[in-house]
């Protein structure tokens, strides 16, 4: 899409939303208002953009302000077709009062500020652990209590950097993991730009080690390089195999697909659970990581247990929480299909504005039990 169409559409809704609104508030309200949706309407297709046309670190600083008046103005957006809706409707029984509709005006505009601080506050705060019981049949008795520490969707970028990354590995470091999953979307940038801020992976301990699955943002931003450098940090790339871990004196099969969309990338990245499990033992817990729930139904058909994956976000805040159904079988949390489980973070970071409203980041300590 180019910049002038992406111009010409974000100037339509803006408009659109400052000809709903504007002309109905005081000049001390609908002034500002007028000027902000200006400026907005610039800013968000910049941000969009600004890596295509800038250079860091100019582009990151027109990213974060674009991606700022993006979450503003999605809001802002939501708010003012309810409104209409609400004023359409109420318009079946008699005209509205003229001071009604000014306030119902005020009361977008603030709660659109209100909503876009709450959601920076929430995305830029260090995830918190959110503990699970996952109940398996037949885990052996030395697997109860085994526990995995799962981050996806991190997306370190334009406006997550290193500081923000160490703070996710101090907090997994100190749950002393059995084993660390990183299920994708971790980059949005290549490893020239962005090496030095995803270093403190290097930095994450776990008694039986850390890997790593693709997602699909890795794919837009170099996936072979990153790989190499994962690999150089530490973490275990699995890329449709598996490992067998023992614990004691039993064993658990840890497998790994690249992301379910990585073979129109790479023919060589298709996701192949099957493949991921081939030669894997008999009657041992099979665990599989998949940065997409939707790969959950060929995992169950290979005979996987458990599946651990990312990439919704759980739908960030509203209304791309109303997307996300629409093309994957689960949003967030615990799901069953068949004898399938399967885990899906509402991730440990946020993509595109610092915002999430309704779907809080999380680091999933997940606790393996034996079922019953």
């Amino acid at each position: 899409m180019s910049f002038g169409t992406v111009l010409a559409l974000s100037a339509a809704l803006h408009l659109y939303i400052g000809a709903r609104l504007v002309p109905v508030l005081p000049a001390i309200a609908g002034v500002p208002l007028a000027l902000v949706l200006l400026a907005s309407a610039v800013l968000v297709p910049a941000g969009l953009l600004a890596r295509r046309l800038l250079r860091p670190p100019a582009a990151d600083r027109v990213t974060w302000i674009g991606m700022l008046c993006m979450g503003w103005f999605s809001t802002l957006l939501v708010l003012t077709v309810l409104r209409d809706l609400l004023l359409l409707a109420g318009a079946a029984f008699g005209p509205w009062p003229p001071a009604l509709v000014e306030d119902s005006a005020i009361a977008a505009a603030a709660l659109s500020f209100a909503l876009t601080a709450i959601g920076f506050f929430n995305a830029r705060r260090t995830a918190r652990v959110n503990t699970v019981r996952i109940a398996l049949p037949d885990l052996p008795a030395a697997l109860a209590g085994f526990r995995i520490v799962q981050i996806s969707d991190i997306h370190v970028g334009p406006t997550i950097k290193q500081d923000y990354l160490q703070a996710i590995v101090d907090r997994v470091n100190a749950l002393q993991p059995d084993v660390v999953a990183v299920t994708g979307d971790l980059v949005d940038g290549s490893v020239a730009e962005l090496a030095p801020h995803v270093a403190p992976l290097g930095q994450l301990r776990a008694r039986h080690g850390v890997f790593f699955v693709t997602g699909n943002h890795e794919y837009y931003s170099g996936v072979h390089g990153w790989v190499l450098e994962l690999q150089r940090l530490g973490l275990r790339v699995l890329h449709n195999e598996h490992v067998v871990l023992q614990h004691g004196d039993a064993r658990l099969v840890l497998a790994g697909v690249p992301d379910y969309s990585g073979h129109h990338f790479d023919p060589a990245h298709r996701s192949d659970p099957a493949q991921a499990l081939a030669g894997a033992p008999a009657g041992v817990p099979r665990v599989l990581l998949a940065h997409q729930p939707r790969t959950a139904a060929a995992a169950a058909e290979a005979g996987f247990d458990l599946q651990l994956s990312g990439h919704t976000h759980g739908g960030q805040f509203f209304p791309w929480s109303f997307f996300v159904p629409l093309q994957q079988p689960f949003t967030a949390g615990l799901h069953k299909l068949g004898r399938l489980q399967i885990y899906v973070s509402r991730g440990t970071g946020y993509w595109g504005p610092p915002k999430r409203l309704g779907a809080p980041s999380e680091i999933a300590e997940l606790f393996l039990s034996p079922e019953g």
